[in-house]
């Protein structure tokens, strides 16, 4: 009797403690939780324009004045605060999804919290939720400027649907004049510093001003949204916004545009340095060492990326090869780059709606076997648009995702600035990396995913997004596509593209490299026209180190899908792997490289091995 007393004071005792450790454990899950929650709700208040984007309206009436010392100063103390109370939980106790999204959280507040403390300081831009800097805030790509006029001219994430979604922007407008007037003050401050922009790049940005200074205001960017007012909207209310959009335009915004391009004009041009990379900056080797650890998520110096490069363009020139000579051209490699950039053949279109309409033809020819390479599928869909006329000439093509509960859809800009000499010789590689399965698939898939915590659904991590893209464009075959021997040339020519991005990035922020030096390398080694090189090579020196993330994404998730091939054999399923790759949201490549592996172990595990 005694004994049996025992045992069951005992296992009384060992359900207590179960008892007790899984409410602990519930305890620190719910304050993760918690955690997990604010930071979104946090991120969505200091990117207003990303959370409208994302589809929470809250903060459709104002824009982050990003570059003031007064929201960095709160970007710092709240970054510090989430490490501090991240810091105080056991991970251990954590499910393994949970460990993911916290090592990312942590990783991305840490990030950012460098960028802010370092001596050119790097803050978050609403432009895509990229990095900006803050005495050189305006650019000719990328930058908040084209990015709102972008959503004044409607049909972009900016909703004017209802007389508030009006009322909403013109409030906008208020900050967004603000931010005009903090990023003359500071490109001042970066003047005094020695810490100014590349002339070309300041010119290009002036050329894109006149756009938003010559126009009449019936036929103003920023006045189209009332050419589209919704028939809902009552005569009296119509009245109203009419007047108010033509003052905004006519007081505020033109007069601003005309003061900004005075002052880059008259004062910021002259003291524009000739240089084209960060090198030649006060503090520049440091900060593109911290933006090559931020796009790439990895330790690797600019000198190990720069070989890197040339080693991936070094082989894929030989795979060019060998495709020139099935297609039977007679003549050299540059011969057929030439060849492909001057093809009549290539540029068959003659009305910009045709090359909508090939993309769309695209989409439809994956359908087929799309099921056999991919399991998931998301409920949102997109549609292909032509890029703005304003900023299409310096826009290479993109994907805007549509809202979280697909209300609406995805858009993939397409930029065609002459329709005749619109080349078509890569269609299918593009569709593929702006689409299906590319940015459309993966970011609808992060965004709906209920599993992942609110902060992981929007783009966020550009190694793994733009990775996971570039490794799409590879997929072409297994989709049914690349019959066309041009089309495969043309994959090949934008997995070089992304190869010399390596070699010309760190070539000109790490060693001195000139624009026209990039501009020479690149035409040496890749198909596309001399002026679409140019538009990429200024894109790089306004963007130090984004432009890494592509390779260097695509080259681990490759890397991986071959490890997991050859470690799984007969039992590596490709649709299970692409659902590994992408059921966590975007993770830095250490993370992503060490949840693969984990899979692998436990798939041989299961299946014996």
């Amino acid at each position: 009797m005694r004994r049996l007393q025992k045992v069951i004071l005992l296992l009384l005792l060992i359900s207590s403690c179960k008892q007790e450790s899984s409410t602990h454990k519930n305890s620190i899950e719910n304050t993760l939780s918690l955690i997990f929650d604010e930071y979104y709700k946090f991120k969505d208040r200091i990117n207003p324009i990303e959370a409208t984007k994302g589809g929470n309206f809250e903060y459709n009436d104002f824009i982050a004045n990003y570059i003031s010392d007064a929201y960095q100063k709160e970007l710092i103390k709240e970054y510090k605060s989430f490490l501090n109370r991240l810091s105080e939980l056991d991970e251990t106790k954590l499910s393994k999804a949970d460990q993911i999204s916290m090592n990312v959280m942590e990783w991305d507040c840490k990030m950012k919290l460098q960028g802010l403390q370092s001596p050119i300081v790097v803050v978050t831009s609403p432009m895509y939720n990229l990095p900006s800097f803050e005495l050189m805030p305006l650019t000719q790509i990328q930058s908040l400027h084209l990015y709102v006029a972008q959503l004044g001219a409607g049909g972009s994430v900016h909703p004017f649907n209802t007389v508030k979604d009006y009322e909403d922007w013109l409030k906008r407008i208020e900050d967004y004049i603000i931010f005009l007037d903090t990023s003359i003050s500071m490109m001042k401050e970066g003047m005094a510093k020695k810490i100014v922009l590349p002339s070309v790049l300041t010119q290009k940005t002036i050329d894109q001003l006149e756009e938003f200074i010559i126009r009449p205001t019936s036929e103003h960017l920023f006045y189209r949204p009332i050419q589209s007012m919704p028939e809902e909207i009552d005569s009296e209310q119509r009245s109203y916004l009419v007047q108010e959009y033509a003052k905004m335009i006519t007081n505020k915004l033109r007069p601003k545009y005309i003061e900004l391009k005075r002052f880059l004009v008259e004062e910021y041009l002259p003291v524009c340095r000739a240089t084209a990379g960060f090198k030649d900056l006060p503090n520049g080797k440091e900060t593109y060492d911290y933006l090559i650890k931020l796009h790439t998520t990895t330790n690797l110096t600019a000198d190990q990326i720069h070989e890197l490069g040339k080693e991936e363009v070094k082989r894929i020139l030989i795979e060019m090869e060998t495709v020139k000579d099935k297609i039977g051209f007679k003549g050299d490699i540059q011969a057929f780059f030439e060849f492909i950039r001057k093809s009549p053949e290539q540029m068959p279109f003659k009305e910009p709606q045709e090359v909508l309409d090939n993309f769309n033809r695209i989409k439809e020819k994956i359908n087929e076997k799309f099921d056999q390479v991919f399991e998931l599928q998301p409920k949102a869909s997109f549609v292909v648009k032509r890029t703005e006329t304003f900023r299409e000439a310096s826009a290479s093509a993109e994907y805007v995702p549509g809202t979280k509960d697909a209300s609406r859809p995805g858009i993939f800009y397409v930029p065609i600035p002459d329709v005749k000499k619109y080349n078509k010789f890569s269609d299918e590689a593009l569709f593929l990396h702006e689409a299906i399965p590319g940015h459309h698939y993966q970011l609808s898939l992060q965004q709906e995913n209920k599993k992942l915590p609110k902060f992981l659904h929007p783009e966020s991590m550009g190694v793994f997004v733009e990775g996971w893209a570039l490794y799409a464009e590879s997929l072409g075959k297994e989709l049914g596509l690349y019959e066309d021997p041009i089309q495969y040339f043309g994959m090949l020519s934008m997995e070089m593209h992304r190869a010399i991005r390596l070699v010309v990035d760190t070539g000109i922020h790490s060693k001195g490299w000139t624009r026209e030096r990039a501009i020479e390398y690149s035409l040496e080694n890749e198909a596309a026209s001399k002026e679409s090189i140019i538009t990429e090579i200024e894109r790089y020196m306004a963007t130090p180190g984004q432009a890494l993330s592509y390779k260097m994404g695509q080259i681990k998730i490759r890397e991986l899908r071959t490890v997991a091939e050859m470690k799984l054999g007969k039992n590596f399923d490709i649709r299970e792997f692409h659902n590994q790759v992408l059921n966590s949201g975007s993770l830095p490549l250490i993370m992503l490289e060490q949840k693969i592996k984990n899979w692998i172990e436990t798939q041989n595990n299961v299946n014996g091995n």
